[in-house]
């Protein structure tokens, strides 16, 4: 790995820039992933068949600038307009767009303290202003705390790393309290549990919600991301996506993303699976000692009382299972676990309540 910190050569300002870092992508075979918030579960049989089908002479020529197909499929699920649609290649590109197009305003943004750190990195790549509002002690999100002048809000439904989600009553509040900001709702995980704002869109024309495809339809490999709102913020999105990459989704993409929507008995399937498993894994880390925060999301929040988080990360990798520690205040002792297949959720409990009694067992020795 590089060395290099700087170089004559940067452009003005890109030393400050704090990048986003990804979680751990193994490069070898017999890990346990629980980093990433992947779905445990394959894409959709016809996704996979409809890129199968669009290999072929036309990779030489450019997809489709609008994704008109995709963009339709979205609509009609929704029950919007095509107009109301915006595509990107994922939803970190969408809301790079967004942070860019939306909410850079004299006034500074408003997220939570504790939520998805690529937020700060928009802000420093884009000169945003911004002030970070903390969760309340039960880390949930408080809609009265954005009720201040703003040049717009961000705020993930779930939250993350907490999965904490808000109801579509306060959801509606912190709107009708901000009509004068874009409110941008992240719902990357909303379908596992959580109430979509999306409905709100006819009423509020400064609401944009942001949902992916790599979560709840198993296509985080294929990068593709969407927003929905009021098309006079559509437009800013595709003023900016036309002056960086007018082809931001390539035509396997489109493809998969079209069928992977549509198939909806297939995303109800392994949606109710994972929170299934969800349940289950909340249920178990508790009989360990666990203390979890409850979850919309594939992912859970937890953390026990007598053991330092870092601590566990590493006996678990010691035993080739991957889970998320974020070593920064208020959430240092929580661990952050993706919901696997039953076989990884079950391996990873197994791993836990053997660490759990292994250290109680010398624990209760020593001091005997």
């Amino acid at each position: 790995m590089s060395t290099l910190t700087t170089s004559p050569f940067w452009s003005t300002g890109i030393e400050q820039l704090k990048a986003y870092v990804p979680g751990e992508q193994p490069q070898s075979e017999g890990w346990v992933k629980l980093n990433t918030n992947e779905c445990p579960y394959p894409p959709s049989l016809r996704a996979l068949q409809a890129i199968r089908d669009v290999v072929n002479e036309k990779l030489r020529l450019y997809p489709d600038p609008n994704g008109t197909a995709l963009k339709g499929a979205i609509a009609t699920h929704f029950g919007l307009g095509a107009d109301h649609v915006f595509l990107g290649n994922g939803s970190d590109e969408v809301l790079g767009h967004a942070f860019l197009g939306l909410l850079k305003h004299a006034l500074p943004i408003l997220y939570p303290d504790i939520s998805y750190s690529f937020y700060p990195v928009y802000c420093g790549l884009y000169g945003i202003a911004f002030t970070q509002v903390p969760l309340n002690p039960r880390f949930e999100v408080d809609v009265a705390d954005y009720k201040v002048p703003n040049g717009g809000i961000v705020l993930p439904n779930p939250n993350a790393p907490t999965g904490i989600a808000l109801p579509l009553t306060k959801l509606r509040e912190l709107l009708e309290h901000n009509r004068d900001s874009v409110v941008i709702i992240d719902e990357a995980y909303v379908d596992f549990g959580a109430e979509s704002a999306v409905t709100l869109i006819p009423e509020f024309g400064n609401l944009l919600v942001v949902q992916t495809l790599s979560k709840s339809r198993a296509l985080a490999g294929l990068r593709v991301g969407f927003a929905l709102g009021h098309p006079a913020l559509i437009e800013a999105l595709a003023r900016v996506k036309d002056s960086f990459n007018s082809y931001p989704m390539d035509r396997l993409a489109l493809a998969g993303a079209q069928a992977a929507i549509e198939d909806h008995s297939y995303f109800e399937k392994i949606t109710q699976a994972v929170i299934h498993s969800r349940n289950w894994l909340v249920a178990e880390l508790t009989k360990s000692g666990f203390e979890t925060l409850p979850s919309s999301a594939n992912f859970v929040f937890t953390h026990h009382p007598q053991h330092q988080a870092a601590w566990l990360l590493g006996q678990l990798r010691e035993r080739h299972i991957l889970v998320r520690h974020f070593a920064k205040p208020r959430i240092d002792g929580h661990l952050r676990i993706s919901i696997g297949t039953p076989q990884e959720c079950e391996a990873l409990v197994i791993a836990l309540q053997q660490i759990v009694s292994a250290t109680h067992d010398n624990t209760v020795e020593a001091s005997a």
